[in-house]
Parts: C-alpha cells; structure tokens; sequence
C-alpha cells in the first residue's frame, strides 16, 4: 500500500499541533505501508515564509517532497478579510480570496497531487482549513482522506469547507465534540469516520530533577506547555495565575514552556523557559503537580494526553468543549469557568494529593485504552482496509463564476454560534488492545467486481467495542462551552 501524508509544515523542529501529529502519523504508519509526506517549504506559519529548500528531503527515513509557497501572509489583507467572512454576509469568492491569504499558498504542491495521487492509494490530508487541504483534497479526488483538525472557531463556519467534509473518502476525527460540530455544520453522516485522536512517544523514564537542576526549578510547580498566545488562553492564565499568587492561595509556581508572542508577566513564580526539546519537555511534566491547558480553542489535546500517560492530573478551560469533555471521559481532570474556579480547583489539586493521584492513575489508563500507539495505529488500518474494499467519495462542483460572487454566504461567526455545543460525555468508541503485532501492510484495492460478496460482508461487519467508564469525581459545574469574544481570528494553530 502506497500512502501520501500532505501537510502544511513538515519537519523534526515543528514539534507541535496538527504537523507533529502528521508526522507521528506518517512514521507509524510507515511501518505498515510505503509513506511519503508533501508539504512545502515553509516553517513558520504567522508569515509562511520560504525557509527550506523545494525538493526531496529525508525525515526519519520518510521521503519529504517540499513545494515553495507562492507568496508569504500578509496580516493587514489576512485580517481585513477574515473580517469580511467572519462578521459579514459575503460570497464565495470573498471565501477563496480568505484562504489564499491565509496560506500557505502552493500551487506547485496541489499541481503535484493532481498528477500523482493516482499512483497512491491514499492522499491523507491534515487541518481542513488550509489552501493546501482544500484544492488538494479536490485535486485528488476519491483518494482523499481528511484528518480535519478543526476547532471551534469562526472558520469551520465558512461555506467552502461544507463540501469538503462531504466530499472526502473517510475523516478521522480527534475527539467526539470535533466530529459532532463538523457533521452539525455539513450534514456529512454518510462519509466514513472515526474519533481516532493521536498517541505520543512518551519516554518510559523521564528524569525530573534532571529537568530541576538544568533549570533551577525549586519547589512545586504547576506547567503549561505550547504556544503562549492569546488565542491558546494565555492572558487569562496569567490573570488567574496572578489571582492565586495575590491571595495566596497556595506554594506553586507556574512554568511556561514553549515560544511566546506575549508579554510575560514579571513575578518570581512565573517562570519562562522558551522552547525546550523533548527531552526537557516530557522531564519537565513528570515534575509538575498539575498541567494547565487554558486553550479555548482545541480539536484535540497532545499535551493533556502527554500528561495523562505520564500520571499527571489536568486543570483545563471549561470553555473549550474538547478539553472538557476529555476530561469528563477521562475522569482525569477538573475544569474551570472563571477566575474563583481557577484558584480553587488548582488549590484541589495542590493540597489533595489522593485526588491529584486518583485522576493521575485515571489519566494512564484513559492514555493506554484509547491513545497508546497500537490502539491508532489499529485504527488507521482499519479505515484502510474498510475504504480499499468499497467505493465512494467525489466532490460537489465549485460553483460557477457568477454565482461565486453573490453574497448569499452567512457570516462564519454567526454559522458557528448555531452549531450545537457542550462537551461528550459518552465514553469512547475503543478497540481491544493487540496482543502481538499490528498486523501486515493492507493489500492493495482490487476492482469491486473481481471481490466476492463474502469478503464485502466481512468488511461491513467490522465494528469497535465500547468501553465503559463513569465520570465520577465532583468538578465545578459551569455553563456549556462559549467562544469568548475577541477570539478565532483565522490564526494558524
């Protein structure tokens, strides 16, 4: 089986969001089949600036095929048109415009998937709401698989997208709250799913005070790891932060690890250390007592799974429909709507360590029943084999020139508003552990009529066992997910 991973950034210095999860997924699956990535040539993506040389490279044994971006973000007609799609009523065209300035832009890169996709089994495409995703996933027709990434913000609101998650072979969604807004919005419950998430490579001996001394890290501490923005709840988790200090409510200090484009504040026990590699990082959450996730915005949680299969508990914004629901699934985690939520439920978690210890055993078991590599990797091929057996996917067409520029589109903002929200509080779809190794490469799609019926009727058998699991464990109770005003300007994640 041959299998393309197309993404926006690729390579071992993106060590987060939807492209780690690319390439965690490009490097286990390639285990199993013959993988190359496509992407392009950019590596940051506020500018999406050419950075890398186009051409084939090498990334952990996988082949990486790059592509140069045609021209970099400009934030000022970025900004002004997401304005325009996601307060306003306009077109489609005003639509296609805002995902060519968002970017990467590659026409190279979606010209090579129209000439090659027909020589692969499957074009697998990460984060729906990029140019690369869009015209690529159209260019490769019934090979496309979507791994949307969504969040619930402004975007996943703007009509183009509707067609593209009906149009897909399969979607493989990160969480439950993901795929029940995505179906919400494009009416897609026919196409083949799954809630499949992302594992890790979480070591098996982290050092923490190996990570105390490097960094001179006294006492107990809480930790956030990833982009310290405004869009990932930053500036009200120092606000909360602050409060707790400022009443002193308890001993903890908070450390910051990733790359900041805010203002830190200035305070002893507020402690930021830039971005750390792996090593660090993982030594660094084996530390803390608790993780701290205050992202209004997710689709799923690396680093709370990060956490979780380390032993820690997680304190995570109530407002994020994602975050909490893992953590009612999980019974891994307490939540928080507000500033007075925030200090008591850090102060729980601080000075009760049977609770903090509880959910931490709860978080490993939750981590190796639904995330743990042989659990994904399961999945995956399972969707595989399903799609190679059967038929299906192709896209509705583009509408014509005249009807592109009619503004007869809603206003994103207001489609999202609409949208059902709240955390699941189902438990997740699983499937029992392998006991030995994941089984071999799946063969490769033969005519639907050379396969007997037998074998169809095989393949629509298949089906996951549900595991039970209560939500046990009082947690503040707050009003069901908002997206806080001011938020989901059309950023990357």
């Amino acid at each position: 089986m041959k299998l393309a991973i197309v993404v926006q950034r690729y390579g071992p210095s993106i060590n987060g969001g939807a492209e780690l999860h690319a390439r965690y997924v490009a490097e286990h699956l390639a285990r199993h089949a013959e993988v190359e990535v496509w992407t392009t040539c950019a590596t940051d993506y506020v500018t999406w600036r050419n950075e890398l040389q186009p051409g084939d490279d090498r990334v952990n044994n996988i082949v990486v095929r790059r592509f140069p971006v045609r021209h970099e973000r400009d934030p000022l007609t970025f900004g002004r048109l997401s304005d325009t799609v996601f307060a306003r009523p306009h077109s489609v065209a005003d639509e296609l415009e805002w995902l060519e300035a968002e970017g990467p832009t590659s026409p190279s890169l979606v010209s090579h998937i129209s000439k090659h996709a027909g020589e692969f089994d499957f074009c697998i495409f990460f984060s729906y709401r990029y140019y690369h995703a869009f015209h690529g996933a159209r260019a490769a027709g019934t090979k496309a698989i979507l791994v949307p990434t969504a969040e619930r913000d402004p975007a996943v609101g703007l009509s183009i997208f509707a067609p593209i998650f009906r149009g897909v072979r399969a979607l493989m969604y990160n969480s439950p709250e993901e795929r029940t807004m995505i179906q919400a919005v494009s009416q897609n419950e026919q196409v083949p799913s799954v809630v499949v998430g992302i594992g890790s490579d979480v070591p098996q001996n982290p050092q923490p005070q190996r990570f105390r001394q490097k960094h001179n890290i006294r006492g107990a501490y809480a930790i956030y790891v990833g982009r310290i923005d405004e869009n990932k709840g930053c500036r009200d988790l120092f606000r909360h932060f602050e409060t707790y200090l400022r009443h002193g409510a308890g001993r903890l200090t908070l450390v910051l690890v990733g790359n900041s484009i805010l203002d830190i504040p200035k305070h002893p026990r507020i402690r930021h250390l830039g971005f750390v590699d792996d090593t660090d990082k993982f030594d660094a959450i084996a530390g803390a007592e608790v993780l701290i996730m205050p992202s209004f915005f997710e689709s799923l949680s690396m680093v709370a799974l990060e956490a979780w299969a380390m032993g820690k508990p997680v304190l995570a914004n109530a407002r994020c429909d994602v975050l909490k629901g893992q953590c009612i699934r999980s019974n891994a985690g307490l939540y928080y709507e507000n500033t007075a939520e925030f200090v008591e439920t850090l102060r729980a978690l601080e000075f009760n360590k049977w609770v903090a210890g509880s959910l931490g055993r709860n978080g490993r078991q939750y981590y190796r029943d639904n995330y743990d590599w042989p659990v994904i990797e399961r999945k995956y091929l399972d969707m595989l084999h399903r799609l190679s057996a059967s038929g299906g996917g192709g896209f509705e067409p583009m509408p014509g020139w005249m009807e592109r520029r009619k503004d007869r589109c809603r206003p994103a903002t207001e489609v999202v508003d609409a949208l059902p929200s709240g955390p699941s509080t189902a438990p997740e779809m699983t499937i029992p552990r392998p006991s030995g190794p994941i089984s071999p490469p799946v063969p490769r799609r033969q005519p639907q009529a050379e396969r007997p019926p037998q074998a169809q009727d095989r393949d629509r058998g298949r089906h996951s066992h549900q595991r039970s699991g209560g939500s046990g464990g009082r947690r503040p109770q707050g009003q069901r997910g908002r997206r806080p005003s001011g938020q989901g300007s059309g950023a990357s994640r």
